[in-house]
């Protein structure tokens, strides 16, 4: 008699892979446990309980006011740093908001292209015209206003969020919103096409970006955000608007009964696009407020759990959730012994169907990496020293490597870490 019999295997204490297994008798089924249970406690032995992944230095940038070096100490303004990153075919770009310029570069940290503001930056010797045409290097004059985001499609065609200036901005009295941000579009030579507003090219600006990306059919993602409801505007190749999605905070689902509303809540903390479908992802956390029995007054509150949701863009269906289990903390100070649950940041997802997962922790970061059916699961520590670190940027690339930008006291560094090659070995054992 055939019987299906599941397993869970333990793959070096980074999560758990689902296998079934036809047994055709009980003596068979019997060796295959004890080989389940001696891997099992096997890699339970070894130290540290989930496993570390090195990050390798790919260049660094001096701070400075050259094209070639960041500059994000602006000592007339107060404002927060707003530098990041994106990775895209083994090329770097870097968003140097303080110093409203972009720069591309190889992963020698060589300069490729420099998009800059010629008011707050100096042009470089080979922008000349008699350098310009042997130079190696271009330089790309745009009067930028307020950079806060890029993406890159895989035609190297730049994008970058920009802001109007105050006279040309627009209200939206309705809901409340001012409309003053853009998308710019450069092609892969560095040449400024035109920018996209919420209809296509040249049409009225966006409310707040929240964050913008590039599909592999080299569709723009454009999603904003207002009062806890999003509204995702997804563009074709050449620019103009296919479709746009409302996502409305108390329209989302719940895996939960309904009960008192008052009682429970929920948060979207994020959302991303597929990669090579029509499709996005919601981060959505679940909470509940706590009861005092003696007092019936509310005491605190409760993490019920995390799910990702999947949201067709072209019918605005959404799919079954999947259950992300949260980073679980133990504290033992003093006499205390108590265990925390945190939800984790969603990063985005791979084109080949893996969400990103990441914490803090006091030595660096914990990444939670889960196939998109949740079959699989990879847990790694990413170590860092957070006394030298500033300011960080974390960028997922689209074929799964996490890149970072760490701002440091005496320079910036490009680090990456190559979960990709993680992720193939596991699928090869």
């Amino acid at each position: 008699m055939f019987t299906n019999i599941y397993l869970f295997f333990y793959i070096d204490n980074t999560g758990f892979i689902l296998y079934s297994i036809k047994a055709m008798k009980k003596s068979l089924y019997i060796i295959v446990l004890c080989v389940f249970f001696l891997t099992f406690f096997a890699g339970c032995s070894q130290s540290g309980g989930i496993a570390t992944l090195e990050k390798k230095e790919i260049f660094t940038l001096d701070y400075g006011n050259f094209e070639n070096q960041l500059n994000i100490f602006d000592i007339s303004s107060v404002n927060d740093i707003n530098t990041s990153l994106v990775m895209r075919n083994g090329f770097f770009y870097i968003m140097n908001s303080e110093a409203l310029k972009i720069m591309e570069m190889s992963s020698y940290g060589d300069l490729i292209t420099f998009y800059y503001n010629p008011q707050r930056n100096k042009a470089p010797s080979y922008a000349e015209a008699d350098n310009a045409k042997s130079a190696t290097r271009r330089a790309v004059e745009y009067e930028f206003n307020e950079l806060s985001a890029i993406t890159v499609d895989s035609r190297k065609y730049l994008y970058a969020v920009d802001k109007f200036p105050f006279d040309r901005q627009d209200q939206d009295s309705e809901n409340g919103q001012v409309l003053s941000q853009i998308v710019l579009r450069f092609n892969s030579e560095g040449k400024y096409m035109d920018y996209i507003g919420q209809q296509g090219p040249g049409g009225m600006p966006f409310p707040y970006i929240k964050s913008i990306h590039a599909t592999n059919d080299n569709e723009l993602v454009v999603i904003t955000y207002s009062n806890e409801n999003y509204t995702i505007y997804w563009f074709s190749s050449d620019g103009y608007l296919l479709y746009k999605m409302p996502v409305y905070k108390q329209n989302v689902p719940s895996p939960f009964e309904s009960g008192d509303a008052s009682k429970s809540w929920h948060s979207i903390s994020n959302i991303v696009p597929d990669y090579n479908e029509r499709m996005l992802y919601l981060k959505i956390d679940f909470y509940s407020s706590t009861i005092d029995e003696a007092s019936h007054l509310q005491s605190g509150i409760m993490f019920n759990g995390t799910y990702i949701y999947s949201l067709n863009i072209e019918d605005g269906k959404f799919g079954e959730p999947l259950e992300i289990l949260p980073y679980t903390e133990q504290n033992t100070e003093g006499f205390s012994n108590e265990r925390y649950e945190i939800p984790y940041d969603f990063l985005g997802i791979t084109e080949n169907g893996w969400f990103f997962f990441f914490i803090n922790t006091d030595s660096g970061f914990n990444v939670q990496m889960i196939q998109r059916d949740g079959q699989r699961i990879l847990k790694r520590n990413l170590p860092i020293n957070r006394k030298d670190i500033l300011y960080y940027s974390l960028d997922l690339s689209n074929n799964g490597i996490l890149s970072a930008l760490f701002i440091k006291n005496d320079r910036a560094e490009i680090d990456w870490w190559r979960t990709d090659s993680l992720i193939q070995s596991v699928l090869k054992n």
